[in-house]
C-alpha cells in the first residue's frame, strides 16, 4: 500500500492520543492566543448552560479547563479555535469565499480568503452568505409590507459550515474551507474528505457521530452550535424538505467532503428585485397620497417632510416634492421666489383629483 495509506491507517489506529488536534503547538505561547476570543465564547457557553461552575480570569486555567493546554503545552486545537497569528505555521485555518458569475468558475463577482481563529470563520462566512444570497418575497394582499424566505434555511447553512469546520482534516496544512455561490448552486467544501467511518449515502440516514477533532467539536458543542448524536445532517435534510428546496448533496471530491445545496441564486435575485420593487411602487404612492393630502392646507417643505416621516430631506425633495411640482399636483404659493423663507405648497385642482380618484 502506499506510504500516505500506511500514515493514515496508522494515525486511524492511534486516534486517541496522536491526532493533529492533541499534539503540541510548538512554540506558540500565551502571548498568541486572544484572550478577548476566548472568554467571548466562554461568556456564550456559560449563557446556553454548557460550561458550569465557578470559572475565573486566568487563560491558563480556562484553557485548561476546555482541554486545550497538555502539561502546560498549548494544543493545535487551540491554535485552530484562538490563534492571533497563523502564518508561517497555521496556513490551513483558512476559508476561502466567492460568488460566481454563472454555473462554474471563469468569472468572479465578489472573493475573499480570510485566516482566523475558527468563530471567527464561521461568522465572516455567513456575512458573506448575507451579502450574496438573494431574499425571496412576495407581496401579501392588501398589505404593505412583503414576507421573506430565505433561499436557504440560515439554521441549515450554518450547521454545515459548522460541519465543515469542526470535522476537516487540519493535518493538511493547504487545505481550507471554501464556500463557492453559484447561479444555481452553493457548495461547501472542507479539506480531507469525511471522517474514517461515514460516508456520503451515511450522512442522509441515521447514523453514528464520527468525530476527527474531538476537542474543537467540544468547544463548538459548548456554545450550543453543535450536539454530539450526529443528528446535524438529518437535521439539516428536514429544513430544506420544510422549506420547499431540495436537500443537500454530499459527495467525496478529490480528498475533499463537499455539501451542494441545488437553489436558483439567480432566478430568486431577479425575484427579489421584482418584489423590491413593487414594494417602492407601494410606498412611494401611499406617500404622495399623504402629501397631497396634507398640502390641502399650505405647508412648507419641512413641515411635510416631518408629517410624513422622512429624515433625508434630500430624499424627500428628489422623491416626493420635486415630482409632484412637476406633474402639476403641487404648486408653490410664491411661484418666483421658489427659495424664499415663506414658501410654501399647496394641492393643485388636479391633484385634489388625483385625491378623490383614490378614495374612490
Amino acid at each position: 500500500m502506499s506510504q500516505e495509506r500506511y500514515e493514515k491507517l496508522l494515525l486511524d489506529r492511534t486516534h486517541s492520543k496522536r491526532r493533529w488536534e492533541n499534539q503540541p503547538a510548538e512554540e506558540i505561547t500565551l502571548k498568541e492566543i486572544d484572550r478577548e476570543e476566548v472568554f467571548r465564547i466562554v461568556d456564550i457557553a456559560r449563557s446556553v448552560g454548557r460550561l458550569v461552575g465557578p470559572i475565573g480570569r486566568s487563560l491558563p486555567d480556562v484553557l485548561d479547563r476546555l482541554g486545550l493546554r497538555k502539561n502546560g503545552q498549548i494544543l493545535r486545537a487551540a491554535v485552530v479555535l484562538f490563534g492571533k497569528t497563523f502564518l508561517p505555521d497555521y496556513p490551513q485555518c483558512e476559508l476561502r469565499m466567492a460568488r460566481f458569475r454563472g454555473t462554474d468558475k471563469t468569472e468572479f463577482l465578489d472573493q475573499r480568503q480570510i485566516r482566523g481563529p475558527a468563530f471567527k470563520l464561521l461568522e465572516e462566512a455567513e456575512l458573506f452568505c448575507q451579502r450574496h444570497f438573494p431574499l425571496p418575497a412576495k407581496i401579501v394582499p392588501s398589505q404593505m409590507r412583503r414576507v421573506e424566505t430565505p433561499l436557504i434555511p440560515p439554521d441549515a447553512m450554518r450547521e454545515i459550515l459548522v460541519n465543515a469546520l469542526v470535522h476537516r482534516d487540519y493535518s493538511i496544512a493547504g487545505g481550507a474551507v471554501s464556500l463557492a455561490i453559484f447561479d444555481d448552486r452553493v457548495e461547501v467544501w472542507s479539506a480531507g474528505g469525511f471522517p474514517r467511518g461515514i460516508t456520503p449515502a451515511s450522512l442522509t440516514r441515521n447514523h453514528l457521530s464520527v468525530q476527527r477533532n474531538p476537542i474543537i467539536a467540544d468547544v463548538f458543542h459548548r456554545t450550543g452550535l453543535i450536539e454530539r448524536w450526529g443528528r446535524g445532517t438529518n437535521r439539516v435534510i428536514a429544513m430544506c424538505r420544510d422549506a420547499g428546496i431540495p436537500a443537500p448533496d454530499f459527495e467525496e471530491i478529490t480528498g475533499a467532503a463537499v455539501v451542494t445545496f441545488q437553489v436558483n441564486v439567480a432566478g430568486a435575485a431577479q425575484r427579489t428585485a421584482q418584489v423590491t420593487a413593487q414594494v417602492t411602487g407601494q410606498v412611494t404612492g401611499q406617500v404622495t397620497g399623504q402629501v397631497l393630502r396634507f398640502c390641502q392646507i399650505p405647508r412648507k417643505a419641512n413641515e411635510i417632510q416631518k408629517l410624513i416621516g422622512l429624515r433625508h430631506r434630500e430624499s424627500f425633495q428628489n422623491n416626493y416634492l420635486k415630482p409632484l411640482l412637476e406633474k402639476g399636483w403641487l404648486e408653490r404659493t410664491i411661484p418666483d421666489k421658489a427659495r424664499s423663507r415663506m414658501q410654501r405648497y399647496r394641492t393643485t385642482v388636479a391633484g385634489r383629483e388625483v385625491i378623490e380618484r383614490d378614495e374612490r
